[in-house]
């Protein structure tokens, strides 16, 4: 007999936890099943451990760069194997933390994978084998994505990686060649450049970072050139031909083909959602390029099924994941949660250097019929930035120019994934320029760039 419950969330990432738990605080009984490790692919093969990599490249950064500070050391050197293990060690001490969450909250945990058994029914299997009956009137699938495969490059854990081989390698490749510019394959062509590898970066559109604001595009295009990454853009990869320790790639780009050998390939082509083996059929999802199509509070066409996470529409990051999760609880428990507005998450590359945006592009605001102000701040004109060594960036800020209203706002340079929460805060208040020139910054910090950049859009910056 399947043992009853309020709620039921499958799937344990940054979507089905907080789900789990914001359900938990609102006195509902939650079951939640996980096949594999609590926190998900973001938590455990993701965002955190790949941070915790492109620390690591960061000091190496540093660590050659110290004649410009007035040190010196000799010998520099690293270990890569223990760059890997304290990756791995930082997201097991997270998985763990997440657990203790669920423990703590009365969340019940079952270790398996969950599948529509019919209406209001989850039936866990591990290896195969039935281990548990699950019922409830609500039901939250967040199976999250996983890699998209191309054809011919299937990775093979040894020659062509996934980001899975690409963050636990057995060693460090001489040369590396990533297929796809995104946030993934940016930062992991950041991380094996700044550690030493030779690193081609190939983008199948006419620009890297396609998602962002083109002028922030360019401008880290140039800076990963100067680090001396090799760029291919408008570029298709007709095929790969593997060697016994190494991989050739044949490139269709700049009006002809070429061959790029290397080490190693990593495939960073986007997502597909984990829509297989859940138990969809019969049921009334509608199912769209492999993710599930859902109403504003996370429903589905199917009564008391909803959706969150990466198995749901863009922008596939944790942190929609997690808000969706605490919108699609709420308006279970009969609250009244403002529904998502993707226009206010922002995203985030940690590269070097970094990327963070928010709301529209300036392109994408005048194909929406927008008359816009604009307004620009390099970091080279901030007091902070140049003390910390840091002088290449950029903040761009794009305003309706009847409103005032802030459409955008687009950075690179340091630490601006902590800042662009600034801007996120700002749209999620609907501030005016007003609002946020009369905002005070303090100083010296980084953040004085966000505020000139603002100033300018509107003839008042100070500071160039």
């Amino acid at each position: 007999m399947a043992e009853s419950f309020d709620l039921i969330v499958v799937g344990g990432g940054p979507g089905g936890y907080v789900a789990a738990i914001r359900a938990a605080q609102l006195k509902m009984k939650v079951a939640l099943v996980e096949r594999e490790h609590l926190g998900g692919i973001c938590l455990n093969w993701g965002c955190i451990p790949t941070k915790a990599l492109l620390r690591a490249s960061e000091i190496n950064h540093l660590l050659h760069s110290l004649d410009a500070y007035g040190f010196a050391a000799d010998n520099v050197r690293f270990d890569f194997a223990k760059v890997i293990t304290r990756s791995r060690g930082v997201a097991k001490q997270l998985s763990s933390g997440v657990k203790h969450l669920l423990k703590k909250n009365r969340v019940a945990v079952f270790d398996g994978h969950g599948a529509l058994a019919g209406p209001g029914k989850i039936g866990v299997t591990k290896d195969g084998k039935p281990v548990a009956a699950l019922a409830a009137p609500h039901i939250i699938l967040a199976t999250g994505a996983r890699a998209r495969v191309l054809p011919g490059m299937e990775p093979d854990g040894r020659l062509i990686w996934s980001y899975k081989e690409a963050m636990a390698p057995p060693g460090l490749p001489k040369s590396l060649i990533v297929l796809g510019s995104g946030a993934i394959g940016a930062e992991f062509a950041s991380f094996y450049l700044n550690m030493g590898a030779k690193v081609t970066l190939i983008e199948v559109m006419d620009r890297i970072l396609p998602a962002e604001d083109a002028e922030i595009s360019a401008f880290v295009q140039k800076a990963f050139e100067r680090q001396g990454m090799t760029i291919l853009t408008a570029a298709r990869v007709q095929g790969v031909r593997k060697g016994e320790d190494g991989v050739t790639a044949i490139v269709e780009a700049e009006g002809g083909v070429r061959e790029i050998a290397a080490d190693r390939l990593i495939s960073a082509v986007g997502i597909v959602g984990n829509v297989e083996n859940i138990g969809l059929e019969g049921t009334k999802v509608q199912v769209e390029k492999t993710h599930i199509v859902t109403d504003a509070m996370g429903r589905t066409g199917e009564p008391g099924l909803y959706a969150i996470g990466d198995l749901t529409g863009p922008p596939w990051l944790a942190h929609k994941a997690s808000h969706e999760g605490i919108i699609t609880v709420e308006a279970i428990a009969g609250l009244d949660p403002h529904p998502m507005d993707t226009m206010n998450i922002p995203g985030c590359t940690y590269c070097r250097p970094q990327v963070a945006s928010v709301g529209l592009t300036e392109a994408a605001a005048k194909a929406r019929g927008h008359e816009v102000r604009v307004g620009r701040f390099p970091f080279i004109g901030n007091g902070k930035a140049i003390a910390m060594g840091e002088p290449e960036g950029l903040v761009k800020t794009v305003f309706d120019a009847r409103t005032g209203e802030l459409l955008g706002a687009h950075m690179v340079g340091p630490e601006v994934t902590e800042m662009i929460q600034g801007f996120a805060i700002a749209r999620t208040l609907e501030a005016t320029e007003a609002e946020l020139m009369h905002t005070v910054f303090p100083h010296p910090t980084v953040s004085e760039t966000m505020h000139e950049a603002v100033l300018d859009a509107y003839g008042r910056v100070i500071h160039i």
